[in-house]
């Protein structure tokens, strides 16, 4: 059971931290400060967690895993179950704290995703896609690599930043089903009616980068130039 408590606690760590941060960081610079705190402690958690249970804390990572052949299906439903609670324990507890501990909820609707101000529902599906797919395909490939098992925690974490650095201003940046589940739940409104939008297709992102991971593993090494 130690894979599936790791992927509890790490998708509520990872979703904490990057809640809290969009709810009650600074005001200013506020896309910067969300894109680290995904980031930096996807970082930390992925060389902690990493060799117990791969540290996927995201089920579009664990689709792309399963559909690469790296866990089965079994393992899977239980990391999906893990990840959806943990996530969903997170925003209880950011929730929490904006209804009774005073703290003041900054985005208006508790980090939750959604279409509609700055993109509409087909720009956000077009984008959930391919930054899922970034982040996904990077996971797939450093972690298919031996020689870069040591520093696989850096590119993915860079890889969930950038993700967050771009998508934070406009849907709020899902990338990952368990991070937007949660605080749509609480939230209620249209924050729920629209999170299928980022449950799904940040699902096809990750089933696209298991499609190309093998295309790009089976590239020969490049030569000297001619």
């Amino acid at each position: 059971m130690n894979k599936y408590a790791a992927e509890f606690f790490g998708t509520l760590l990872l979703v904490f931290a990057g809640l809290c941060t969009g709810v009650a960081g600074p005001i200013d610079n506020r896309q910067i400060a969300v894109a680290l705190a995904f980031g930096l402690v996807l970082v930390a958690l992925t060389y902690t967690l990493g060799p117990v249970s791969g540290c996927h804390v995201n089920p579009a990572v664990t689709l792309g895993s399963l559909l690469s052949g790296t866990i089965s299906i079994g393992a899977a439903v239980g990391y999906w179950i893990a990840q959806v609670a943990g996530g969903i324990v997170a925003s209880f507890i950011v929730w929490g704290l904006v209804r009774w501990s005073d703290v003041v909820d900054h985005t208006g609707t508790l980090g939750a995703n959604g279409y509609g101000t700055h993109i509409n529902a087909g720009g956000a599906m077009i984008l959930e896609i391919v930054l899922t797919f970034l982040l996904v395909l990077v996971v797939l490939m450093v972690t298919s690599r031996p020689e870069q098992t040591a520093v696989a925690a850096v590119p993915i974490g860079l890889a969930l930043g950038v993700a967050n650095l771009v998508g934070v201003p406009l849907d709020g940046a899902s990338v990952n089903p368990a991070r937007s589940l949660g605080p749509a739940l609480f939230q209620g409104g249209s924050a729920l009616s629209q999170v299928w939008v980022f449950i799904l297709f940040p699902l096809v992102g990750g089933v696209l980068a298991a499609m190309v991971a093998p295309l790009l593993k089976s590239v020969p090494s490049a030569g000297p130039a001619r």
